[in-house]
Parts: C-alpha cells; structure tokens; sequence
C-alpha cells in the first residue's frame, strides 16, 4: 500500500526558533513536573505505612512510579506537543 505524505510548510526562520523554543519550555516543564511528583512520591509518602513486596510504598513510588512518570510524560510530549518539522541542512552535508 502506498503511504499518504503530510504537506509540511517551509518554515521561516523564526518560526521554527519560535518553535524549538516552544517544545523546550513543554519539556522544562516536564521536567518540574517529574520533580514534584518525585518529592511527593518520595517523601511524601515516608509516613505511610503500606509495604508491597516488603518494600515500603515510598521507595516503590519513589523509583518505579517515578520512571513510570517519566514514560507517561515523554509520551505526551512527543506525540502531543512537539511538532516534525525540517530544519534543515541536510542537503548541504551530502
């Protein structure tokens, strides 16, 4: 079967600065997102008293829940908020 192509605009300088500048800002704030929930996770939850696998729900939440984290906003960043463009270049280093 043949594969339908995207229409991509060529993108002005600007624009795609505007744009990188954008998706940094969305991954900043992922980053202080995985943050927070680390520090509630982790701490947060030291004074809880539940154990799975004899490991106190901190630690569980604190690691695994974080990584889980992490996946979940890599995903919603990539496939969500940031955009394919060309940036160009590549013609030149041929």
């Amino acid at each position: 079967m043949a594969k339908i192509l995207k229409f991509k605009p060529k993108l002005t300088e600007s624009e795609k600065f505007s744009l990188v500048r954008s998706e940094a800002i969305y991954t900043g704030l992922a980053l202080a997102g995985l943050i927070i929930f680390w520090l509630i996770a982790g701490f947060g939850l030291s004074n809880v008293d539940v154990k799975i696998f004899h490991l106190p729900l901190w630690a569980i939440m604190g690691s695994i829940g974080v990584w889980l984290f992490a996946i979940f906003a890599s995903y919603i960043l990539s496939h969500k908020l940031f955009k394919d463009i060309d940036l160009g270049g590549d013609e030149n280093d041929k």
